[in-house]
């Protein structure tokens, strides 16, 4: 299936590795010229190098901390230099720290904020204007946003604040041809659910590889999800291909979730 994604520019937030690098990787495969940003420019250089290794396309990268409007507006601006619009953009940043909710300070929750939500939003508005031919926008939110997770209780706050956010805005971008969607990770194996299975184990005093194996077994597929397959599901969103759908939330978590 063609995607017609060839030759469209293609934004991805926090893409240097995990889920981010999985999306720009099906992208650039499929013939887009990806723009990527992430906080660490070293990481950054190495994932356009790779992504470009991997998949032959035009790949750029910014050093961009999404926490700050003004780095992301010279992200966005320097792509659309380089490039003369946007067709997709991928909304993504690291998540908030567990804990409990009631321990978590005020510093803390703000810092959630300008990380999960208003990144997303100072993604979206710098990025509509250049979308003169219409588009894509895909947000990267969590499952706790469906059924909440323990001692992620930050996370399921702003992240639902985002999801808020997709269905309004995809009434009011579709005058545009804009189309706006939510896309939810289950157990997918990266960096931050390596981090956190090691922050279980820590507390239940157990080896990661026993916290690994309790999340595999209550996943109907029984093992984690990959980046790449993540991946395919956000380009087929991010895509022509998608044109019908908008507003929606779509969950690749190997059936892991039970909520009808």
């Amino acid at each position: 299936m063609d995607l017609g994604l060839k030759g469209k520019v293609a934004l991805v937030a926090a893409a240097s590795k995990g889920l981010g690098y999985g999306v720009a990787n099906a992208l650039a495969a499929e013939g887009a010229k990806v723009s990527i940003c992430s906080r660490d420019s070293a990481s950054v250089e190495a994932a356009v190098k790779q992504l470009q290794t991997d998949t032959g396309a035009e790949v750029i990268g910014t050093a961009c901390d999404v926490t700050r409007a003004d780095s992301i507006q010279a992200w966005i601006d320097g792509t659309v230099a380089q490039w003369g619009l946007i067709d997709a953009l991928l909304v993504n940043a690291g998540g908030p720290p567990g804990g409990l909710l009631l321990d978590m300070t005020e510093e803390q929750w703000q810092a959630a904020f300008e990380l999960t939500l208003m990144s997303s939003v100072r993604m979206i508005r710098a990025a509509v204007p250049h979308m003169t031919n219409g588009g894509s926008i895909l947000t990267v939110t969590s499952s706790s946003i469906k059924e909440p997770i323990e001692r992620l209780g930050l996370s399921t706050v702003m992240r639902s604040g985002v999801a808020g956010l997709v269905k309004t805005l995809a009434d009011e971008l579709a005058g545009k041809q804009i189309r706006v969607n939510n896309l939810i990770p289950g157990r997918i194996d990266t960096d931050r659910v390596a981090q956190l299975d090691h922050a279980t184990a820590k507390r239940q005093n157990i080896t990661v590889e026993e916290v690994r194996a309790q999340s595999a077994a209550k996943i109907p597929l029984k093992r984690l999800g990959t980046i790449h397959e993540f991946g395919s599901a956000a380009a087929y969103l991010l895509s022509p291909a998608a044109q019908y759908i908008t507003g929606a939330t779509l969950r690749v978590d190997g059936g892991a979730m039970r909520s009808i």
